[in-house]
């Protein structure tokens, strides 16, 4: 099969990989027919992410077609079109027993520290992705569900996380009706947690970025207020200033470890790698949320740690929430809110990209050339 493979920072190729087996009687083997590359993927891209091995292949947003099924799968059959949540979980230990999916204590030799996600290096438990034709899914009984006949299948990748991470982020932020929402990002994470804000009740929603063309789309995509970041001296006072010098009910961090707007946070994260990720972001969110006010993080992190302002949270008495996504847990009304017509998570969709030229793909998504907001990829498309 033809499969994305890692080579080192900033290189990936397609290489002719042996189409995965069946490794135990829970595996399926899926052929997948739409993947997509996430803003995440990219710090793996950038060589940030602890322990990502060369030869590895990425994606944890994939849907397909059932190709084989282990002899203990129950709930699936070849043919099945599914949907796979970018968690790896067990679906019995005493985290998912809760709903806490992406914090399984099972499936990853690091568990004490992170769950398990396909495609996102041997730290997140060295499960190879969905950027290829075929893909093996552990617990199949567990994690992927049948997408249903009225959903497309753009619409059902996007579901396998970047939509359901992007609710979450709002959810966590325990938005009440009439709140003040400032989403830190206008990547497809930011975009989904400012247009679920509006669902969960929010009076006014601010998305915050540097790239002119990523909030043309929030205001669009999302109907919020925008605002450049570059073009204040300081974001902060700003958004003190348009908040009745307050600050925002909550703010939601979307856009994790790469955050541009410091340059020395910049470098001593992205380029030296002395930190998990640059916090800026998450400190923006600190000092701009109002006292007593909720923080919400749904961008990545790596396991270092990282130079946050964690004193001036405590003294300003905010809520501190975050977590990685236990993605099927949100389906249910996530299903219903497309259904209705209330979310069409593909008109963010910028870029299709047959799977032979995902190097491409990368460059393009990192570089933000194109005005691209988020690519998919079609195998079997060259």
């Amino acid at each position: 099969m033809r499969a994305m493979v890692y080579r080192g920072p900033y290189k990936v190729r397609v290489e002719e990989r042996d189409v995965p087996r069946i490794e135990h009687p829970n595996d399926a083997i899926v052929r997948v027919t739409t993947a997509a590359i996430c803003g995440s993927d990219l710090h793996l891209y950038h060589g940030m992410m602890p322990d990502t091995r060369v030869g590895m292949t990425f994606g944890h947003e994939f849907v397909g077609v059932v190709h084989e099924v282990g002899s203990s799968v129950e709930r699936l059959k070849p043919g099945d079109r599914v949907m796979v949540p970018f968690n790896v979980y067990c679906g019995s230990c005493w985290y998912c027993a809760r709903g806490l999916y992406s914090n399984c204590h099972n499936v990853n030799p690091n568990a004490t520290a992170v769950g398990g996600i396909y495609g996102y290096s041997h730290t997140c438990g060295g499960y190879d992705g969905g950027q290829a034709e075929f893909v093996r899914v552990p617990f199949a009984d567990v994690g992927p569900s049948i997408i249903p006949d009225w959903m497309d299948e753009e619409d059902a990748v996007l579901l396998t996380d970047a939509l359901a991470t992007g609710y979450f982020g709002a959810q966590l932020g325990d938005i009440v009706e009439g709140d003040t929402v400032v989403v830190l990002g206008a990547g497809p994470v930011g975009l989904f947690a400012a247009k679920s804000a509006w669902l969960m009740g929010a009076g006014r929603v601010i998305v915050i970025d540097h790239l002119e063309y990523r909030l043309e789309k929030a205001r669009e995509f999302a109907h919020a207020e925008t605002v450049n970041f570059a073009e204040h001296d300081d974001i902060v006072v700003e958004m003190k200033r348009t908040t009745d010098h307050l600050g925002a009910d909550v703010v939601i961090d979307a856009v994790g470890a790469e955050a541009d707007g410091n340059f020395t946070q910049h470098v001593t994260s992205a380029k030296l790698k002395l930190q998990g990720g640059s916090p800026i972001a998450l400190n923006w969110a600190i000092d701009s949320v109002r006292k007593g006010g909720t923080v919400s993080v749904m961008g990545a992190y790596g396991p270092m740690f990282s130079a946050v302002k964690f004193g001036d949270a405590l003294n300003k008495g905010l809520t501190l929430r975050m977590n990685q996504c236990p993605v099927k847990r949100q389906w249910p009304r996530l299903f219903e809110h497309i259904r209705n017509g209330y979310l069409k998570p593909s008109d963010i969709v910028t870029h299709r990209i047959p799977l032979e030229h995902i190097a491409e793909g990368y460059h393009i998504f990192s570089a933000k050339l194109d005005g691209c907001i988020k690519p998919l990829i079609v195998p079997g498309t060259s």
